[in-house]
């Protein structure tokens, strides 16, 4: 019998408009050959199976759907939630509380890489390189004056949790700094003030399947802004993203060989895609975040990189279900 896979989509967040771009692209390419797959939408006024123009409500109990009087039951999750609750370790929980497998990194690891500072923190303590950086609460943070004191200018200025660059600014002189900090306290009660470091931007996926680490080939990503935030992301036209990246293959296996130590390091399970800049006068890339629940719209980075690889984006999906259902057994 196929295996019965749930697709989770939606959210709690504002991200959850990539999530339904991502979901077009997923449900494209998942081998409904192989799985039974059921679309599971899961938004603030609730959780839901979508087919057709028909929306049945999910059972939280054991996370499973009544349908014309058939009871289904899952055998994996395929997570495609950007942002809260699919991308911080929340539903993670939830189905590890069920005994249910998924394909992204389990709790404790998406909570903590959701959190920009604890992150690079814990990065930084394993000797990998990362940008100086202060970290903010809303009730008690620091005065602009304050933190100009620990970091040179230019400063980024984002919201600690989320993705998608969101609430971001870049700050490049000390006037700029108190709206900058407001938009990201908009959206966020924890802010991340980060040193800017010049060099130039690579982005690369990594995976496990059959027990190996495998990366992605590497992506540049340049803007025509002065920063890669939210509408340089999504906007067309505004990005270029070259993959392969064309570098050096003595810079790009010291990219490789972070992001495999990182995976490793950070439990990593499913597709991870991690930013780094990397600058040429010390000869190190700095890892910027690690985004467990990465982008699979057209326009995203991931997508391009499987291509790349020479692998269909059926087989690449296929491989992240298939290291799940093992994992389960």
């Amino acid at each position: 019998m196929k295996p019965n896979i749930a697709f989770v989509t939606g959210g709690y967040s504002g991200e959850s408009v990539i999530s339904y771009k991502s979901a077009i692209t997923i449900e494209h390419n998942i081998d409904k050959d192989k799985y039974n797959v059921y679309t599971i939408d899961i938004t603030p006024s609730g959780w839901f199976y979508r087919t057709g123009d028909h929306s049945i409500p999910v059972d939280k109990n054991d996370f499973s759907v009544n349908h014309n009087g058939t009871v289904t039951k899952f055998d994996a999750v395929l997570i495609g939630i950007h942002g809260t609750p699919g991308e911080d370790g929340k539903l993670q929980g939830y189905f590890d509380l069920l005994n249910l497998p998924y394909t992204s990194c389990d709790a404790a690891t998406s909570a903590l890489t959701f959190n920009k500072r604890y992150t690079v923190a814990v990065a930084a303590f394993a000797g990998i390189k990362v940008a100086r950086s202060v970290h903010l609460f809303k009730n008690s943070a620091l005065l602009p004056d304050n933190i100009l004191e620990q970091l040179k200018l230019p400063v980024f200025v984002k919201p600690n949790n989320g993705g998608s660059s969101i609430g971001m600014s870049k700050v490049n002189v000390p006037e700029e700094l108190p709206a900058a900090l407001e938009k990201a306290f908009k959206e966020d009660d924890q802010v991340l003030v980060e040193e800017f470091i010049k060099g130039r931007e690579f982005t690369i996926g990594v995976f496990k399947t059959g027990g190996e680490i495998i990366t992605l080939p590497i992506t540049e990503v340049s803007t025509s802004k002065d920063f890669f935030d939210y509408e340089a992301k999504y906007t067309a036209g505004m990005s270029t993203e070259v993959t392969p990246a064309e570098v050096s293959e003595t810079v790009a296996e010291k990219i490789r060989q972070n992001a495999r130590k990182v995976y490793g390091l950070f439990n990593c399970r499913g597709i991870v895609r991690m930013d780094f800049i990397y600058n040429e006068e010390n000869e190190f890339p700095y890892l910027l975040e690690i985004n467990t629940v990465p982008g699979q719209s057209e326009a995203s980075i991931v997508p391009q990189q499987v291509r790349a690889f020479n692998w269909t984006l059926k087989a690449f999906y296929s491989a992240l279900i298939d290291e799940a259902l093992l994992s389960g057994k």
